[in-house]
């Protein structure tokens, strides 16, 4: 037994070496050839030993010399002969398992990988070693069991690469024990298996995937919408191990995501991966069980990546396009799977979700003596529940929906997110605008937050389109302006929070569209292209965030609406954001301010005196953006420094002047303490015609606040980030070609300096 294990050693570090193998492959098979796997190591005796090593003996090639065990009383050999067979048994499945990684592997050599090659093949046709392993994955020796259940994948994934038909013997295994539900391990054992070859699948690089994982998943297409009906219909409280049953559970969900998966990135069309398009309601049970916290939050995490179908791109070498071929059957079932979730929320589906837990950690979740426990949401659960509602949503409105029906759903599903999310946001929403929602959740998860601001600006531009051809009134433009702000979903808003964010900083925006880890690229087009359509209304909202910056973000309107209604209790106070749709209601707002207390007004104008000089100060022209281009001299340096100048020339100027104003405000300010409410009004929004409620009103470039507030910001950050751009692609280091996105940037530069230009 000494002799053969050594030999066994050698092979072992020649194979993991990746060496060329000299002897006959025949030679091998005899070290390989698990001739003793059908027998548990638990129960193996002395005498099966002994039999097993005798039949090696008298078996073995002639080229090798073994020695054969010395005789002694069976008493003292038990033991030693039980651990010394389990150490072979494990070595032998070691080097089965280190040549088929060899054979896989690019980096073997030719000659070596098809010795072992032959190798493997001469030993499927000698032996039934599908059988062996499929008996021994089942030893109760865990270690043992998982080695032989590897080797057995491996196997059979080169059976399929080299068009070897599988063994019946392990079909049949897999068919009978997912025929039904039941708690034994060899559940999980074929479950583990099938995962394992399948993600082999998808891993590889050769073009004849598609083949191959059609091959393997035809035996199994009917068994596995049998097994996932038994599996979800087991009722959770009656198990007294429920530890199998999750086991199970979490084996079957990740088959189930690379079902899916194949679907969407391989093309592939099975009865087994529509299972939950078809029966969605079975997983949503599971997350309704008594069951633990991180099991519901697999299973919400598996929903939301199948809606944004992104399921299994983390095994898809390579990029995965962003914009895929029409698929129609897969977007009646996306529409099947969004009805599900929509359903599932009307009936209280937010209220079952377990948000307080303990903190997942890498360490572990128990907290150690002495250390506090900082009480807090799950906020992957937030993130998740956030966007299956507004996917789901999407989808929906995709599909065909009315105008009003949409509204109607937008508001009432909504209504029922935010309430799910007002109490575990700190500090709580600020009612004036719900738009903060988004980056407040997705605040820690950048691909979400952009997949959940792509998705508002679509709900976004679909209603718009439905709206624009159904109203026509101003005042029903106004109505549907305040309901995208009632609800959470004004992309202008959305936008500017994502910026302020990032402190206004274009290299976190470079980094985002360089990335190829979120869908910023096709969020920023989309939304450039509705700014340039849309730019009234994204300066009205600017004015309005100036504003109520200019209180150190709390909102002015809190304070004047307690004096307004002391004066009188027949006077409602408008919603902040409902008469935002362009200029002119800017003005109306800012002027029903000024009416209502002169007092927060001029607390108002002071602060933003002060805010717009500490932002004159981030906004100094000596300010340079930080570069991310290597530079080859100095003289590029110094070329870009003038190229910067130039560039930041425009905006500078505007800057100049802003601040000179600011300071004469300042000084006139403090020898003037009384000044009358309506000078007040006109320092904010100067009045250009006979009344501020007028159409044709504008606002002129004598604002302070337009020139050093939120709009001038996001215009200089979009200005250095165009400046960054060409720096690269100048020097071929931008991984794609930026022209269209290039010539956005500049259209809105150039709308910005026109509307700042006196008419």
């Amino acid at each position: 037994m000494k002799a053969f294990f050594e030999v066994l050693e050698q092979l072992y570090r020649k194979v993991l070496l990746g060496a060329t193998l000299e002897n006959d492959s025949h030679d091998y098979i005899f070290y390989l050839n698990p001739a003793f796997l059908d027998q548990d190591c638990s129960t193996t005796t002395s005498s099966d030993c002994s039999n097993i090593l005798d039949v090696q003996g008298k078996h073995q090639p002639s080229s090798v010399n073994l020695a054969t065990p010395s005789v002694a009383p069976v008493c003292l050999q038990r033991h030693f002969q039980m651990n010394s067979t389990r150490e072979i048994m494990l070595l032998q499945l070691t080097v089965i398992k280190v040549m088929m990684t060899r054979i896989l592997s690019v980096e073997t050599e030719l000659h070596a990988k098809e010795k072992y090659r032959d190798i493997i093949k001469i030993l499927l046709k000698s032996s039934d070693i599908d059988s062996k392993l499929t008996c021994m994955f089942q030893n109760s020796d865990k270690l043992l069991s998982h080695m032989a259940a590897k080797c057995l994948a491996l196997l059979l994934y080169f059976q399929l690469k080299e068009k070897i038909t599988l063994s019946n013997s392990w079909i049949s295994f897999c068919q009978k024990n997912l025929s039904e539900y039941s708690e034994s391990d060899k559940v999980v054992h074929c479950l583990w298996m099938l995962t394992f070859v399948i993600k082999e699948i998808f891993k590889d690089t050769c073009s004849q995937k598609t083949e191959i994982l059609k091959q393997f998943l035809t035996p199994f297409d009917t068994i596995f919408e049998v097994f996932y009906n038994s599996l979800f219909s087991q009722h959770f409280e009656n198990h007294q191990d429920t530890s199998k049953l999750i086991n199970s559970l979490i084996c079957f969900l990740e088959l189930l995501e690379l079902l899916i998966a194949s679907r969407i990135h391989l093309k592939l069309h099975f009865t087994c991966q529509r299972m939950l398009f078809l029966k969605p309601s079975c997983v949503f049970d599971v997350i309704t069980w008594p069951i633990q916290a991180f099991v519901k939050r697999k299973f919400i995490i598996f929903i939301k990546k199948c809606l944004l179908c992104k399921v299994g791109e983390d095994l898809c070498r390579g990029s995965v396009p962003t914009f895929m071929a029409p698929d129609h059957p897969l977007d009646v079932d996306l529409l099947a799977l969004a009805d599900a979730v929509l359903q599932a929320v009307d009936l209280g589906f937010l209220r079952t979700l377990s948000v307080y837990g303990k903190p997942s950690c890498f360490g572990g979740d128990e907290v150690q003596p002495g250390c506090e426990c900082v009480p807090g949401p799950d906020h992957v659960i937030l993130r998740a529940a956030s966007l299956l509602i507004i996917r789901s949503l999407e989808i929906k409105f995709q599909n065909g929906a009315s105008a009003n029906e949409m509204k109607v759903d937008l508001q009432r599903f909504m209504s029922e997110l935010l309430t799910f999310l007002k109490p575990h946001l700190q500090p709580s929403l600020r009612s004036h605008n719900l738009c903060e929602w988004l980056s407040r959740v997705f605040i820690e998860q950048d691909d979400d937050m952009l997949e959940a601001a792509k998705t508002a600006m679509g709900i976004y531009l679909k209603l718009t389109r439905e709206c624009e051809a159904t109203e026509s009134l101003t005042q029903e433009k106004e109505m549907w302006n305040h309901h995208t702000h009632e609800n959470g979903y004004n992309p202008h808003c959305i936008f500017l929070f994502l910026l302020k964010n990032i402190g206004f900083d274009s290299t976190v925006l470079l980094d985002f569209l360089i990335s190829s880890e979120t869908c910023f690229l096709e969020y920023f087009v989309r939304y450039l292209k509705l700014l340039q359509k849309d730019w009234d209304n994204f300066f009205s909202i600017c004015k309005y965030f100036d504003i109520t910056e200019s209180k150190d973000n709390v909102n002015i309107c809190c304070c004047i609406s307690s004096l307004v209604q002391d004066r009188s209790s027949n006077q409602t106070e408008p919603s902040s954001l409902a008469v935002l749709g362009n200029h002119r209601d800017a003005h109306a707002w800012v002027s029903w301010a000024s009416e209502a207390s002169s007092e927060p007004l001029n607390h108002a104008v002071m602060s933003e005196e002060a805010q717009a000089t500490l932002q004159a100060n981030s906004l100094s022209p000596q300010r340079t953006s930080q570069s991310l281009v290597d530079y080859e001299t100095s003289d590029d340096s110094e070329e870009e420094s003038t190229d910067q100048r130039l560039a930041n020339s425009r905006l500078t100027s505007l800057h100049q002047e802003a601040m000179k104003k600011i300071q004469d405000t300042i000084g006139t300010s403090r020898d003037k303490k009384e000044l009358s409410l309506e000078s007040q009004s006109r320092s904010l929004v100067p009045k250009e015609s006979n009344t501020p409620f007028s159409v044709d009103c504008d606002i002129g470039p004598n604002n302070i606040a337009s020139k050093v507030g939120i709009s001038y910001r996001t215009v200089k950050c979009f200005e250095e980030l165009q400046g960054a751009i060409y720096r690269l692609q100048k020097k071929n280091l931008f991984p794609y070609n930026p022209t269209a996105l290039l010539k956005l940037l500049k259209h809105i530069e150039t709308i910005y300096n026109r509307s700042m230009t006196p008419l």
